[in-house]
């Protein structure tokens, strides 16, 4: 995704999780925000979309409201939010299906609207708007089965219907293990209602405590998954200190995200020699003499434990500030039927948890090398025992080319590229770290996020 557009998305996901609430929750603001897209093709004022579907400034001169409302929601002009949808769209990412489709109502005459209706994406539907068995089929269908039913029930009222779908099912590259709940910390309420959670693995995974604007010092863990040819999706789990509000801390981890997909050491990256040893609210920090090649013979290591979790959400979308009320006038002038209200709702599930499928595998491997000198090591035990904030982010490396950082010695890697105990580094990821300037319109798109405040056992061995 380019950088300029991940601004826009995250402001809209902190207004519609603004919108929900600290309940626990998840949602895609991106599924939100591409309806708007959608919508941007019918309000943008510049006919030349009309002949070309990439051309067109989409900035409105105050003379249509609905148009401005738009914009202003979208966070971006209309022809550049149109573009946006029609890039993620026309090129479906391996891990994340999507769908969009616009519907109106059977015998419409919608021989003026060949222009407009030409700037949307190939790949978004186009149709007499289904019955609701049709609909909630399409539901199904677009999200595997983990979505059963539309979230809006049609009428005879309904004139026209838009409509997205966005939905993935992965495996971790590297699993979790186990840990007793009693590691998130006496003071999580979590670690009495649980007996297991979830430990990151030795390798894999990326932990870090980073210092952030709007929530202060916070912990941060992410879980990439298995890749497909390149495109990936990496799972970030920020949490801070538990009186910081919960739109601070998923503005946070919006901010986080817009890194983590290429592997980089994040901006405010607290040294664990900078932290005094013993325990804190989000983490422990203790000292141990260790074999290190570290050159100046101080090593970091850094472990999560964290919880599983679950989650299904029914959203209402029809706040001013979310834009549907705009889209809505778009749409109706466009399609030159008289709107007088409208309906916008979202429906969402997500599932966090050991494997993320079901599959067993054990693998053995014996490694030997000459020992290194003594040196000394800080760990640092990250504790996400109370109500935190997670966003999923696409990544993808097919086009363009993504080559692997240069390796580099510091003060946490043994020379190589890897900490002496073998976990990957941030520059060192399992699929490398992506070329910012390749990677193809969906590497570092947020697609869903969530506030996790009801945790679960973890089930199964």
């Amino acid at each position: 995704m380019t950088t300029d557009m991940h601004g826009p998305l995250s402001a809209y996901a902190e207004r519609l999780h603004a919108t929900i609430g600290d309940r626990h929750h998840v949602a895609s603001p991106l599924g939100a925000w591409l309806l708007l897209a959608l919508s941007a093709a019918a309000a943008d004022p510049d006919p030349a979309v009309d002949s070309d579907p990439t051309a067109g400034s989409g900035f409105t001169d105050g003379s249509d409201p609905a148009a401005d409302a738009l914009a202003e929601a979208l966070g971006t002009d209309l022809g550049s939010a149109a573009e946006v949808a029609r890039a993620l769209l026309n090129a479906p990412h391996p891990l994340v299906g999507s769908a969009t489709a616009l519907w109106h109502r059977p015998g419409q005459d919608l021989d003026g609207t060949a222009g407009w209706r030409a700037a949307l994406p190939a790949t978004t539907e186009v149709g007499a708007l289904p019955d609701q068995a049709g609909l909630d089929a399409w539901a199904r269908e677009h999200t595997d089965g983990l979505i059963e039913t539309f979230p809006l029930k049609v009428s005879p009222d309904v004139v026209f219907a838009l409509a997205s779908a966005l939905a993935t099912r992965i495996s971790w590259a590297e699993p979790f293990e186990v840990a007793d709940a009693r590691t998130l910390g006496p003071g999580s309420a979590w670690a009495r209602d649980l007996r297991r959670v979830l430990r990151s693995p030795g390798h894999g995974h990326q932990c870090a405590i980073v210092t952030t604007a709007r929530a202060g010092d916070v912990i941060m863990h992410a879980a990439p998954a298995q890749t497909a040819d390149g495109a990936g999706l990496v799972v970030l789990s920020v949490a801070a200190a538990p009186e910081v509000p919960p739109a601070d801390v998923l503005a946070a981890a919006y901010h986080l995200s817009a890194g983590v997909v290429d592997g980089a050491e994040p901006a405010g990256r607290r040294s664990l020699f900078d932290l005094p040893l013993g325990d804190a609210p989000l983490w422990t920090v203790r000292e141990e003499q260790v074999r290190t090649r570290a050159r100046d013979g101080r090593e970091e290591r850094h472990s999560a434990v964290l919880p599983c979790w679950s989650a299904r959400s029914d959203h209402d979308l029809t706040a001013e500030s979310l834009g549907f009320p705009a889209a809505t006038a778009a749409l109706a002038r466009a399609l030159g039927q008289p709107a007088q209200g409208f309906e916008a709702r979202q429906v969402a599930m997500a599932r966090y948890d050991r494997y993320g499928f079901e599959a067993a595998a054990v693998t053995g491997m014996f490694g030997t090398v000459s020992l290194p000198p003594e040196g000394v090591a800080r760990i640092a035990e990250l504790r996400f025992g109370h109500p935190y904030a997670v966003v999923a982010i696409a990544t993808d490396t097919r086009a363009g080319g993504a080559g692997r950082q240069a390796d580099r010695a510091d003060t946490r890697t043994d020379g190589v590229g890897r900490r002496a105990d073998g976990a990957a580094t941030w520059e060192d990821r399992a699929d490398g770290p992506a070329d910012s300037a390749g990677g193809s319109s969906w590497h570092g798109v947020p697609v869903f996020s969530a506030w996790v405040a009801e945790p679960e056992e973890l089930s199964g061995a």
